[in-house]
């Protein structure tokens, strides 16, 4: 599939989706979010794709959040054409990814850009990264249920509530960014955290991300039982000689 407002390449085992409308600091318009909803689910298709990175084109911004503008020319024209209906689950499509998320914060994240940030499993940020909560503010709410997953629950009130931006330093402080390296290092370290995943064995890392979901709100020890139900199944183990086999390979059998 073709598109026209991001990049989407294939790197190895890893997939790179960025957001490309940098004259509006990567705004989130209706084509643009079917374009990366479109751009996932390819990528989630593609067995050879194991990890998927998240960027913006451009040194200011990830996303500036919703293309308000152009929401404001849909609300004042009367033939506008209907909204996407997948975007209503675009963010959650995106924490319910089958394989793991990356983003790497080139910029700021407002808005519709935050949510999508806080729907990622991972986030690496730079000196240029900034988080912006907004919806409390134009009368909107959204991230109630990833952000506190990401921040914690007192923290999660305090962003969602106030609205104000978060810097990079604070955002590595809070857990909104996992890791936070020069701007000129942030793909490498994106590159690197991908290349970790890819490497091992897919079906595994993606039943653990599974297993994972399914297991918020759940009590301590069914957690534990659907791990054991999960080995008993579907995330079987690998058999030792084909699963070691790099280990036997570099030290031998005694």
């Amino acid at each position: 599939m073709s598109y026209e407002l991001l990049l989407l390449v294939r790197q190895d085992n890893v997939g790179i989706i960025q957001l490309n409308r940098p004259e509006v600091l990567n705004a989130l318009s209706q084509q643009l979010y079917s374009e990366i909803d479109a751009a996932v689910t390819e990528l989630e298709d593609d067995d050879s794709v194991h990890a998927i990175i998240f960027t913006g084109s451009g040194e200011r911004a990830f996303s500036a959040g919703a293309d308000i503008h152009e929401m404001a020319r849909n609300a004042e024209s009367d033939d506008s054409s209907p909204p996407d209906p997948r975007r209503a689950d675009f963010a959650w499509h995106i924490a319910a990814c089958t394989k793991p998320t990356i983003g790497a914060m080139n910029g700021l994240a407002y808005g519709g850009g935050a949510v999508l940030a806080s729907s990622m499993d991972i986030r690496v940020g730079c000196e240029r990264s900034r988080f912006r909560f907004l919806a409390a503010q134009y009368g909107r709410v959204n991230s109630t249920w990833s952000l506190p997953m990401q921040v914690g629950w007192p923290m999660a009130k305090e962003l969602l509530l106030t609205a104000r931006v978060v810097g990079a330093e604070e955002s590595l402080r809070i857990g909104l960014l996992n890791h936070l390296v020069p701007a000129e290092e942030l793909m490498d370290k994106a590159m690197e955290l991908a290349n970790l995943i890819a490497a091992n064995d897919p079906r595994m890392v993606q039943g653990i991300k599974e297993l994972l979901m399914d297991d918020v709100g759940e009590p301590w020890q069914q957690m534990y039982k659907g791990e054991q139900t999960a080995q008993a199944g579907k995330l079987s183990p690998t058999p030792v000689l084909e699963g070691f086999k790099p280990f036997l390979d570099r030290k031998g059998r005694k």
